[in-house]
């Protein structure tokens, strides 16, 4: 007897600024019909100068992220260097892929600041990486995505990224019934990662 996959939903977007790169997600985890949890962690700080917003179950991208924090301190020990953001979404990418016949339910969106600039990555559940100015994922990508169309320019600041950020998403949870609950932002730049949440008061949230 199988077992239905239910997949909550996301609302999760990166974009890459002129003077760094900024995520934001939701904070909605469903079941079916059902809100489970209304302050469901989907955006990650991998480490100091990376992250990623995530859609998808919620234990394979948490394990996904275990990995990814360890294998980043594995490569600074071992180097003495920080990873770049291209060198862990490529690690990232191979794990998947060599999970595809049996693959993990996610999509990720990592972004990160290098010290030759912001980078951001795409990746689905068998591990395409794919170079993008933005990214979205999740039940809300669609809704998400004319916005960023419209309005994403590579000249932006992260503080006005962050305005984008939030607008988008907003949007998006408007419409996207499994997505909900807040904000999460991580902003990042060469100084470091700030990271901070939004309260949303509409539709009884």
């Amino acid at each position: 007897m199988s077992q239905e996959i239910v997949v909550p939903g996301a609302c999760g977007v990166a974009i890459k600024c002129k003077d760094g790169v900024v995520l934001g997600n939701d904070r909605r985890a469903i079941w079916g019909y059902t809100v489970t949890n209304k302050s469901t962690k989907k955006v990650f700080k991998l480490t100091e100068y990376i992250g990623m917003a995530a859609y998808g179950l919620i234990g394979d991208y948490q394990m996904l992220t275990k990995i990814l924090h360890a294998q980043a301190n594995l490569y600074k020990l071992d180097t003495r260097e920080r990873i770049s953001t291209k060198s862990l979404a490529k690690l990232l990418s191979n794990y998947l892929f060599s999970r595809k016949m049996a693959p993990l339910y996610t999509n990720l969106v990592v972004a990160g600041m290098d010290k030759d600039g912001p980078k951001l990555f795409t990746l689905d559940a068998i591990g395409s990486l794919i170079p993008e100015d933005y990214g979205t994922t999740g039940t809300g990508m669609l809704l998400s995505m004319g916005i960023l169309e419209a309005e994403y320019n590579p000249d932006l600041t992260v503080a006005e990224g962050e305005k984008l950020v939030e607008k988008v998403i907003r949007s998006a949870m408007k419409r996207d019934a499994m997505s909900g609950n807040g904000i999460d932002i991580l902003t990042i730049t060469e100084d470091g990662s700030e990271e901070k949440f939004i309260e949303i008061d509409e539709l009884g949230e």
